[in-house]
Formats: structure tokens, sequence, C-alpha cells
């Protein structure tokens, strides 16, 4: 049966659209497999994913419960895998409730901020002229600025709170995605395809939303994978100073910032979380790269 269903997907003529789709993502999904690297990614997201549904099944003490009397125990104490923090609280729990703030501000950003992005840059590039000037013109002055330095100013006008700087980050991380989806859309409008379409009377929406942003997609999709990275280490950023989650939330960039007074003599309590963001920025990065073969359109396909 199952060499049927490979044969199946597998097929060079395919009987319906769906078993066309069907078997690009099983081809693309076998080129990913082949990536050692990627699959380590792919395993290190599957485990935040899981962790984060699973929190409070994983986390064997409540993250934000204090207990003063056991404060500052080392790693592998009893009952304490990865030790407590300076108000007596378990740093695993802590850091599994984390994955929760960790992936809710990964998700929100990557509903809004690429979206925006491929908006803008389908439409400067379809259209071109002074739309093309203008937009393009925007996307520098967000460009000009560091991402943190910029979050930081959108925070500290927003005022601090996880809801903000979700909001402040997404307002700086579009401008990479306008530049690329311009530079597909660059690629694609004068095609042959387009022309066909415009002779049969469609308009520019339909045009940009139906033949010129799915040919983007594949390439937003990888750099919204690699800048995952960037967008955990901003998001970290703000708590450590203090301008994201607030306390007790159990949010890493927080922990490390509550933590780097004792570095010295308890290093348990900034190190843990910041391997956490260590190991869930790398396994983005690892997968972003393998998604990176597989989607690229100028990709061998080996």
């Amino acid at each position: 049966m199952n060499a049927l269903k490979r044969e199946w997907l597998l097929d060079q003529n395919p009987a319906s659209r769906g078993q066309a789709r069907l078997g690009q993502f099983y081809l693309g999904w076998l080129r990913l497999v082949r990536n050692p690297l990627a699959v380590i990614g792919l395993i290190i997201i599957a485990l935040l994913i899981f962790m984060a549904a699973f929190a409070p099944l994983i986390a064997p003490h409540d993250p934000i419960a204090q207990n003063l009397a056991g404060r500052l125990q080392p790693p592998l104490s009893p009952g304490h895998l990865l030790g407590t923090d300076e108000f007596g609280r378990d740093i695993f729990s802590r850091i599994v409730y984390g994955s929760r703030v960790t992936l809710y501000i990964v998700l929100l950003v990557t509903l809004t901020a690429p979206i925006f992005g491929l908006l803008i840059g389908t439409v400067a590039g379809y259209f071109g002229g002074w739309v093309d000037t203008v937009l393009m013109r925007l996307t520098d002055i967000f460009l000009a600025f560091p991402r943190l330095i910029l979050a930081l100013a959108f925070v500290a006008a927003l005022g601090p709170g996880i809801g903000n700087a979700v909001l402040a980050i997404a307002l700086t991380a579009w401008p990479p995605y306008a530049r690329v989806a311009r530079a597909e859309t660059l690629t694609v409008r004068k095609s042959d395809y387009i022309a066909a379409v415009q002779l049969q009377g469609a308009g520019a929406g339909r045009i940009l939303a139906r033949h010129i942003a799915p040919m983007c997609v594949p390439s937003v999709i990888i750099r919204v994978t690699l800048d995952m990275a960037g967008i955990i280490l901003t998001a970290a950023g703000l708590g450590f100073l203090g301008l994201g989650a607030q306390p007790p939330l159990p949010e890493w960039g927080l922990m490390i910032s509550s933590g780097r007074k004792f570095l010295f003599d308890f290093w348990w309590v900034a190190t843990m979380p910041g391997l956490a963001i260590f190991i869930v920025s790398l396994g983005f990065n690892l997968l972003g790269d393998g998604l990176r073969d597989v989607l690229d359109p100028r990709s061998t396909g080996k």
C-alpha cells in the first residue's frame, strides 16, 4: 500500500490539481529530510511546539509560585532539574511556560509583518513609477534603523507590555519581506502568463492576489523562517530591558534580566533561559536553510 501511495504521489502525469500539489509537497519533504541539519532544526521546533502545548503536563511546578526557602538552588537539586531563581521559582518550569510566550510572539509577528510586507512589495513591483518610489523610500526609512532600536522607540511610545512589544516588532520586521516580494514581482510582471491574464480583462487586484503573490510566497516563507531567530532575540531584548513581557510572566529575556545580577555566583539563573533562546534560534535557522533548498525556485532540487 505504501508503495502504491508513493507511486501515486510521484506520478509524472497527475490526474488532478490536488494530486499534483501533494506530489510537489512530497518531493519537497523528501528533499528536506535528506538534509540532516534541517531535520535537527525541525525536531527542535517540534519540541518547542510540544512543550508549549503541554506545558501544564511537562512543568513540575507552578512557574510563578515563590518559595524563598528554596531560592538559588543549583541544577540537579532534588525536584529542580535546572535549579531555582532568586525567588525560589523552578527555572525549568519557567522555561517551559516561557515557550508559550515565545510562540505567541512568533505567531503574531508571522501573521502580520510578512503579509504587510508582501502587500507593499507586490504593489510596488507591479505598478512601478511613483508608487514604487514612494513605497520603497518608506521601506528604506525603516531599514535605515537597527530593528531593536526602532522597536525600542515604538515600545517607548506605546508603553511596556507584551502586546505592544509584538506590535513594535511587527512594525519593524516588514521591510525585508517587502524587498523580497518586490524583487520577485519585478521578475514575473512582464511574463507571458501575466500578459495573457491582462488580455482576458483581469484587474490589477486579481493579478496581484492570484498570479503574482503566490509566486512570491516561497521566498517570503524562507525569509520568515530565517527571521524567526531575529524576532525571538528582539523580543528577548525588549524583555531584558523591561519593555516587553512584565513580571512575573516567565519570558526568557525577562528571566535573563532578573538573573544577570547573580551571573558570577549563581550562573544558572541567567544561563538556562539564555541556552533556551540559543537552541530555539538555532533550530529556526537550521530549518530556514533547509526550506530555502526546498522552496527556492532557482534550486536545482537534487
